[in-house]
This record gives structure tokens, C-alpha cells and sequence, in this order.
């Protein structure tokens, strides 16, 4: 599923997690890297096809991470 969203992000999602916004932001988290927890709500926002929900989850992954860099 593929979402594209007015303040230029873009998110896509089948297995694998692909976040952009314009030239700047481009990551790509493979399935198996990706909390439980956040696979289950992407998975869900699929079944829904919601875009809204496909972001949250996004948001959440990204989170992660930088809470993980945030670790010393």
C-alpha cells in the first residue's frame, strides 16, 4: 500500500517499510527489522486501507529508531 500525503510524505508499505519526503528523507526498514508491534498496525492499516493509520504506524517505527540512536 502506497500513501502519499500533502506536506510531500510519501510511506509504502508491503513487508518492507519505504518513507520519503521530497530529496531529503528517504529510508527504507526491512520487514524483519520492524517491531512487532508497528508490523501488526501497518499490517492493519493495509487490511483497512487507511492511510491515516498507515502514517501513525510509520511514525511509530521512526520513533523507535530514534530512540534507539538516543542509547549510548
Amino acid at each position: 500500500m502506497r500513501c502519499d500525503y500533502k506536506d510531500d510524505f510519501k510511506v509504502d508499505y508491503a513487508g518492507s517499510l519505504h518513507i520519503t519526503k521530497g530529496n531529503g528523507v528517504d529510508l527504507v526498514v526491512q520487514g524483519d527489522q520492524i517491531p512487532a508491534n508497528y508490523k501488526a498496525c501497518l499490517d492493519s492499516a493495509v487490511r483497512r486501507n487507511s492511510c491515516h493509520e498507515l502514517r501513525a504506524a510509520a511514525r511509530g517505527v521512526t520513533t523507535t529508531l530514534q530512540a534507539a540512536f538516543g542509547k549510548e
